[in-house]
């Protein structure tokens, strides 16, 4: 839901309506560019354990009303889930895709299973985004050692996305 931010801002910048907006592009992106008929959409909760009914903080609150309206819309989003559990369920199938509350909440599993190959993707622009999905490397810079695996992975990625656009969009081809 949010992107580079220091920790102690991200609980002041969650919002009913940006959480909502995240579940719906995540959605909206899986049917566009992965052809899922009815997404299972997951929602990370901020605090631990899912905050414990208030006890760590009310932001699962802000969370269960974007999740809820998200439900309104027909989506088939759930949570908010505690973090430390979600990701298990995640990648045995359960969810199709996850929606974290801040960067290093959804990367940390993202790069233990997947460092070489992840791709970022941006949805909800008007064009298709991906990038490799690990930082500038400064510490590698020059030293002839740095996998060129994730740029390969987001070109792809990038190229598939663009062949299930146009077809979309021409269903003839």
């Amino acid at each position: 839901v949010t992107t580079h931010l220091p920790l102690n801002q991200v609980s002041g910048s969650l919002s009913e309506e940006k959480i909502f907006s995240v579940i719906e592009i995540t959605g909206r992106g899986l049917k566009d560019f992965w052809g899922f008929r009815a997404p299972r959409i997951a929602v990370a909760a901020f605090n631990p354990h899912a905050g414990e009914g208030g006890l760590f903080g009310k932001e699962e609150e802000i969370i269960s009303r974007a999740v809820d309206r998200a439900r309104e819309r027909n989506w088939d989003a759930s949570g908010p889930w505690p973090a430390d559990s979600l990701f298990h369920r995640a990648v045995q199938g359960k969810y199709d895709a996850v929606v974290c509350m801040y960067h290093d909440q959804g990367l940390i599993p993202l790069k233990l299973l997947y460092f070489d190959t992840a791709v970022n993707v941006t949805l909800g622009l008007p064009f298709i985004r991906t990038s490799v999905d690990h930082g500038v490397a400064y510490d590698i810079a020059g030293r002839g050692t740095a996998s060129p695996r994730s740029m390969e992975e987001a070109i792809k990625l990038a190229a598939r996305m663009a062949v299930r656009k146009r077809q979309a969009s021409n269903p003839k081809i």
